[in-house]
């Protein structure tokens, strides 16, 4: 089995990219007026994981390949290639930090933004190719757990139920 490049842009070096202030907490209408900028983001990541991965696996062909190994140049190009894609998904993964939000999955572009829902800590959820945020789910729960968002009460403070 291979082991990723050391410029391993998967979500769980995110870590260290989470703003050290309280929690951002969003309501659906806030959610949905920053979904814009968070789309953006989100669809350049899809994008660019899409060529990182293709870039590793192309770089794991070549070093299985010994009696046809591609040429220094072109193994020098992939490599420089892997790490301006790391470094632009390790970028885009801090501006969604810095505005709270976190990506859960780098294939589908899904995005969670913290909220109290029915008084208790959940997470809106989106993902590319849907309108709006329309999902939510219990922070335990992930992506399996999703539901609509109809008749429940998302508020950004706690104990504020109104």
């Amino acid at each position: 089995m291979t082991r990723p490049p050391r410029h391993d842009p998967r979500p769980r070096s995110v870590s260290r990219l989470e703003p050290a202030v309280p929690e951002t907490l969003y309501t659906v209408d806030r959610a949905n007026r920053t979904l814009p900028y968070v789309r953006r983001i989100a669809e350049d990541l899809v994008r660019d994981y899409a060529r990182w991965r293709a870039r590793v696996r192309a770089i794991e062909v070549a070093g299985a390949a010994a009696r046809t190994p591609l040429p220094m140049e072109t193994q020098r190009r992939l490599q420089r290639e892997t790490q301006e894609l790391a470094a632009d998904i390790q970028t885009s993964l801090g501006e969604l930090a810095a505005i709270g939000v976190e990506c859960k999955s780098l294939d589908e572009g899904l995005i969670d933004f913290p909220a109290l829902i029915d008084g208790a800590p959940a997470y809106l959820c989106w993902k590319v190719g849907e309108t709006s945020v329309d999902w939510w789910h219990r922070r335990d729960a992930g992506f399996g757990g999703r539901q609509p968002l109809d008749g429940a009460v998302v508020t950004a403070i706690p104990g504020d139920l109104a």
